[in-house]
């Protein structure tokens, strides 16, 4: 998957989005599945419900006005009701969870990536039976979809910076478009000549648009390239190193592990396909709910 900018034109997409009712809502909650193949672009929209997106496999790229989100397999994506955004999916498997704003949910009005507990994942699997264009109410239903809202409150306090600022300042913007697509071997004088400022003037305008330097943005890019391509799984460490613009596979290790929390290896492992006879084990899913609901937990309101 490339992880591509976004110049200042495309952010003023935002105010054409298109506000998109949950087809067939009749219900307080559900869910709905998403596979595709080649790179979908959804083009700018917003919700009526919250949404609370997990990919299974592939990588999402979710922007809004102000970030650039990345969500990886097996990490969820959280998208507050009217929040304006576009996604760009390419290889993707996820399963979203719709929530009506009227249960209370403490949203925010930011887009945030959750360090999914794996509890997360089984009941999203089990959560499939109850598609949200479902036209009944079912009081099994509204309960599992009570429990996982007050997990939900929890989850919403331990997000993952997986992201990116975007900006409409057009110096900047052009800077930001020519750093990600020349990764490998950019410099700043490459990129001050290529939008046509100064170094000082560049990297002032950079920290005031963004909140980070030229260099942090340059590693967090290349941090989260390689995140993407060591999920496709199709190429070597040492080639993903060289390709992001490291010099040696222990000098992306060693940036890797302090950004991730993990070696690209293993990073590697827990994101890969998983067997398809797992696939959506909904008796794995089951025992998952069945112990959530015998832990000796007092729940707090989800609001």
């Amino acid at each position: 998957m490339a992880v591509s900018a976004r110049t200042v034109n495309s952010l003023t997409e935002a105010a054409n989005a298109r506000h998109e009712a949950i087809a067939g809502a009749r219900v307080r909650a559900g869910t709905y599945s998403l596979e595709v193949g080649d790179e979908v672009v959804t083009g700018w929209h917003s919700h009526e419900f919250h949404q609370m997106e997990y990919a299974f496999e592939g990588i999402a790229e979710v922007q809004t006005a102000t970030a650039r989100y990345f969500l990886p397999p097996r990490q969820a994506l959280w998208i507050p009701a009217g929040v304006e955004h576009c996604s760009t999916l390419t290889h993707v498997k996820a399963v979203s969870v719709f929530f009506d704003p009227a249960m209370g949910l403490p949203a925010g009005d930011r887009v945030r990536i959750l360090a999914a507990a794996p509890v997360l994942r089984e009941m999203i699997r089990y959560a499939r039976r109850w598609p949200i264009s479902r036209v009944a109410p079912d009081p099994v239903a509204d309960a599992f979809f009570d429990a996982l809202a007050l997990l939900l409150a929890e989850w919403l306090d331990d997000e993952t910076p997986l992201c990116l600022p975007t900006t409409r300042d057009p110096l900047v913007a052009a800077a930001i478009a020519y750093t990600d697509q020349h990764l490998a071997g950019v410099t700043l004088p490459e990129v001050c000549a290529a939008v046509g400022a100064s170094e000082r003037s560049l990297r002032r305008a950079f920290v005031n648009a963004t909140g980070m330097s030229w260099r942090q943005y340059l590693q967090e890019s290349r941090l989260l390239k390689a995140m993407a391509l060591l999920a496709e799984g199709e190429h070597s460490t040492l080639t993903i190193a060289v390709t992001v613009g490291f010099e040696s596979v222990s000098a992306f290790t060693r940036a890797f592990h302090r950004y991730v929390g993990e070696t690209p290896r293993a990073y590697r492992r827990r994101t890969r396909p998983l067997p398809a006879a797992d696939e959506w084990d909904e008796e794995r899913a089951l025992h998952a709910v069945q112990a959530w609901s015998h832990w000796d937990h007092e729940p707090t309101a989800a609001g």
